[in-house]
């Protein structure tokens, strides 16, 4: 039976990413507080919090400094905007900061409130400039498979995820798929990692010489996927995926929504994985999630254009009214501050090793096929056969099972389909990663034991 709260709950609520069905009879968690690592549920119940939110509250729960710099912002000025060449410090320093962190020359910054509307500007942006320089046609952009970048119109058209389109009418014109690095699924028979990306990146050019290089844009990614399955492209994809890029003057931007601030042991995702970015997307952690925020950053040669069409136009006629929200930025600015004077990401760093070898681990579970990610994020993968990589029925909903049981043993990790995602605030310790693996550990034991009650490997 539903509590009331849950009642209340799916009487008025729609919930992302949920099967608006069952939620009625299900009901949700309804969590009401947290600290650190650790959330609690209305009943009181703990739980270890393993995909930070959603990849994004790096800090953890209730830190004091973030929450008083809120309070701060909000007595001195709760809001202003920067319309009409308005503006107000904490915007201003905040993007004074990404600049100087930034891993390659960028010249400025847009704000916004999400990924999602972050990788929407990045695509109008990108149209704006090459219609400022005369390029007309130059408008495509290409995305890939399974890659994640949101769920506007125009970044769900990116998002390679077929349930991001299935009647959404999705994608928009000028979007294109490319396929997806992750060898343990698409690579051939005997194929090595290094022909796999060598394969990648000819697919590639192939798209873009189909499309016709005067077409195509830009190209954008993930440096380590996200919500498409934790997708680590191999060694050499992006020096491979660069010689093409740079040879049909197509951008790169870099989708650091989830990858940046740490979470791959660099400052930035695009650094950890040898990418050479034109423009940078980022949110999430900018906050550590404490208020919706988004950047995306640009090089001059793209400034100076949307300068030259702004003067010609008369304005630059985009922005949203909470971009650069004052509480945001002051926000954002103290978490960067928070992040450097706490070393965050050399100490997330120094957790890598831990978390890695209790992912290793999980490697000899029946249930498991592959572990990968980098730093301090993962996804594992879960099969019916580990010789064969087969994969479990869909119908079986075995990774949503799995995921339940972790529930039940105090753990919130998230299923892709079958492969379990597993992405700690950053200033996790290394006892609570293995009270979380231990836990996990144990909703893996239960899910195999369904397996084969079920008789669900067929």
């Amino acid at each position: 039976m539903l509590t009331n709260l849950q009642t209340r709950d799916v009487e008025t609520l729609i919930h992302p990413y949920t099967n608006l069905d069952t939620v009625r009879q299900t009901g949700t968690l309804v969590l009401e507080k947290g600290k650190g690592v650790w959330v609690w549920d209305t009943d009181g119940n703990g739980y270890i919090e393993g995909m930070a939110g959603l990849w994004c509250t790096a800090l953890g729960y209730g830190n004091e400094e973030l929450v008083e710099a809120a309070r701060e912002q909000m007595a001195k000025l709760p809001f202003t905007h920067l319309f009409g060449a308005k503006s107000h410090d904490p915007a201003i320093e905040l993007a004074e900061k990404l600049k100087d962190m930034a891993p390659v020359p960028m010249s400025k910054v847009f704000f916004g409130c999400s990924g999602s509307d972050a990788n929407d500007t990045q695509i109008k942006l990108i149209w704006y400039y090459n219609n400022a320089i005369g390029r007309p046609k130059k408008k495509k952009i290409i995305a890939r498979l399974k890659g994640y970048h949101g769920v506007t119109v125009a970044s769900a058209s990116l998002t390679g995820l077929p349930n991001n389109h299935l009647d959404f009418d999705l994608p928009i014109q000028n979007i294109l798929h490319t396929s997806c690095p992750h060898h343990y699924r698409f690579g051939l028979p005997g194929e090595t990692e290094e022909e796999f990306a060598t394969r990648m990146a000819n697919e590639l050019e192939e798209l873009i010489l189909k499309e016709g290089p005067d077409t195509v844009a830009a190209f954008i990614c993930e440096p380590v996927g996200g919500a498409g399955g934790v997708i680590t492209p191999p060694k050499g994809y992006y020096e491979k995926v660069q010689v093409v890029l740079d040879k049909y003057d197509v951008l790169l931007i870099s989708d650091e929504v989830i990858c940046g601030f740490g979470r791959l042991g660099t400052p930035f995702g695009c650094s950890a994985m040898n990418m050479r970015p034109d423009t940078m997307s980022l949110a999430k952690a900018l906050t550590s999630a404490y208020f919706p925020l988004s950047a995306v950053m640009i090089p001059e040669k793209i400034n100076e254009a949307m300068v030259s069409e702004s003067r010609k136009i008369g304005v630059f006629a985009h922005g949203y009214t909470y971009s650069g929200h004052p509480v945001g930025a002051a926000i954002g600015v103290k978490t960067l501050e928070i992040y450097e004077r706490e070393k965050i990401f050399e100490r997330a760093a120094a957790r890598v090793p831990k978390f890695w070898k209790r992912l290793d681990a999980l490697r000899d579970h029946p249930l498991v096929g592959e572990v990968r990610g980098k730093g301090l994020v993962a996804g594992v993968e879960l099969v019916a056969d580990k010789a064969t990589k087969k994969a479990f029925d869909g119908k079986a909903g075995v990774g949503a099972k799995v995921n339940a049981f972790a529930q039940k043993e105090g753990v919130i990790l998230r299923n892709m389909v079958d492969t379990i995602a597993v992405c700690p605030p950053l200033v996790i310790s290394d006892d609570e990663i293995d009270d979380l693996f231990d836990r996990f550990t144990r909703a893996l034991d239960a899910g195999e034991e369904m397996v084969r009650r079920d008789n669900l490997r067929g």
